[in-house]
């Protein structure tokens, strides 16, 4: 099937030519929904905007689709997260260099302030959307790039990135405060894979995941163990499934710390890989942060 992907993208960049709409908007494909909310504060009404992913969509084990393909070579520009979040479309996005304009944002960052991770194919954690200066950062790119590819509307682009980056440092505001009311000793963050890292470097959250970075990685007995050790001797009170991520791999681990004598509630699902539902207040990033934060602070007080 990804030799057939490939084979489709070859033979379609064969006849590359530009796809602006008539109506003058330039054609955006995203990839995460993070990153779709992302363009459409930035592009607003100048973009034709399409997310290859939707709510609770796990990016890591994501494979293109022939409809996928056909999306991606419409598109004037691609904005996808890198650093190998996007594990199973890597070989596409590299067949596309040259050939269409791809931004990869996460790879856009500096790398010596990334988390380095020896067990993950990119050598760093690809979550930095969960340091909200990053996001800023990623913001300043899609602003940059289509004011680029789009001169005549750059202002507007421009605008709407001052708006954004404004909104940005109010969330972060509000979620230090939030954060300030939860003492650090309970500042212990146990979630389904290791999603929180740069949340945890952040807002100083000791963050342990059942899985790895990547949940194409399996979380197996001696994990599960060895977690429940450590919640039963933290007196850790909550830990939390994900919405990308299967509720069985946290339910084992409550199933193991209940075995044991000590209780140990799931504090709620949080929104790691992807955002909530189109239409919510968590479908959006701004959103989304808001909640993870309220969740985590009120399970753990």
């Amino acid at each position: 099937m990804k030799k057939l992907i490939i084979l489709s993208l070859a033979m379609v960049f064969l006849g590359c030519k530009n796809t602006t709409e008539e109506d003058g908007k330039i054609k955006i494909v995203t990839t995460t929904t993070m990153i779709t909310d992302l363009v459409s504060e930035i592009g607003g009404d100048h973009v034709s905007l399409q997310g290859l992913m939707g709510a609770g969509v796990d990016p890591h084990l994501y494979k293109a689709s022939e409809g996928d393909v056909s999306k991606l070579y419409e598109a004037d520009i691609i904005f996808y997260g890198g650093l190998h979040l996007e594990g199973k479309l890597v070989d596409i996005f590299e067949k596309m260099e040259g050939g269409k304009n791809t931004v990869s944002l996460g790879d856009r960052l500096p790398k010596d302030e990334l988390i380095p991770s020896e067990y993950f194919a990119s050598n760093y954690d690809p979550h930095v959307w969960f340091n909200i200066q990053f996001f800023k950062q990623f913001a300043q790119i899609v602003s940059d790039e289509l004011s680029k590819a789009d001169t005549e509307n750059a202002e507007s682009y421009s605008e709407n990135n001052k708006k954004y980056q404004e909104k940005l440092d109010a969330l972060e505001s509000e979620i230090k405060s939030v954060i300030a009311s939860l003492p650090e000793e309970k500042r212990i963050l146990v979630t389904a894979h290791d999603a929180f890292n740069y949340f945890g470097k952040a807002y100083r959250f000791n963050v342990m995941g059942l899985q790895g970075i990547s949940t194409a990685t399996e979380a197996g007995v001696m994990d599960v163990q060895n977690l429940s050790e450590f919640i039963i001797q933290n007196n850790i009170k909550a830990i939390f499934v994900e919405s990308s991520v299967p509720r069985r791999t946290i339910e084992a681990l409550q199933e193991s710390v209940l075995s044991k004598n000590h209780n140990v509630i799931i504090g709620g699902s949080l929104y790691s890989d992807a955002l909530g539902n189109p239409g919510t207040e968590e479908g959006t990033y701004i959103g989304m942060f808001r909640y993870n934060v309220n969740t985590i602070v009120n399970a753990l007080k």
